[in-house]
């Protein structure tokens, strides 16, 4: 799978820096900076320090399973086009070259409700499920599929609390939402459990 984050510090420069320091024990495979720059750390079918705990789908150690690409970003403001336009067509190369659906195309707060929110409320999924780099819910009528059910069929770990797993929802597919868990949430998981459920044959490392 490819895992997205945001750097959260006020540089690329700096996250470079930080990226590459062994005693900070973090890395990924690419970096982009807000100009569009790709600077790749890591070979790909080489473990980057990205992930840390979570999961997804029955995937326990994302680290050994997945691709990290961090957006060089503070999380408080939009997503450059240059850089945007830079991981749509390096985000096509590793689907090509890995054979990765789109539903495997994650951000960190996907596997790790509760504990990261980044690439946070500003990143553009939509964008990206339109270029068929990541997917997104078809509709938002009503439906009677349980919240936290349909949510871990679609790849969000189970045995959270409800209100991590609406977070990280809302996170990604509404990102303006506020209140209680109501039918657009519901309906819209439904549609993506339905419609990209994970695959639960990948063995957990």
């Amino acid at each position: 799978m490819v895992v997205l984050h945001y750097t959260a510090m006020e540089s690329c420069d700096a996250a470079a820096e930080r990226l590459c320091d062994p005693q900070f024990e973090v890395s990924a495979h690419y970096l982009i900076a807000e100009n569009g720059e790709i600077h790749q750390l890591v070979d790909e079918n080489m473990r980057a320090w990205h992930a840390g705990r979570g999961s997804w789908g029955d995937v326990a150690d994302v680290n050994s399973h997945s691709i990290g690409i961090e957006l060089a970003n503070t999380g408080f403001h939009p997503f450059p086009e240059a850089q945007m336009q830079a991981l749509e067509t390096l985000l096509a190369g590793i689907l090509k070259r890995h054979n990765i659906p789109a539903n495997r195309v994650i951000g960190h707060s996907d596997m790790a409700p509760g504990r990261k929110i980044d690439p946070g409320i500003r990143f553009a999924w939509r964008r990206l499920a339109t270029h068929g780099l990541s997917v997104w819910p078809a509709c938002e009528a009503a439906s009677a599929t349980r919240f936290e059910e349909a949510a871990v069929a679609f790849g969000y770990p189970a045995e959270l609390p409800t209100q991590d797993l609406l977070q990280a929802f809302r996170l990604r597919f509404r990102p303006h939402a506020g209140g209680p868990l109501d039918a657009a949430d519901e309906a819209m998981i439904s549609d993506l459990a339905t419609r990209f459920p994970v695959d639960r044959s990948i063995t957990s490392a």
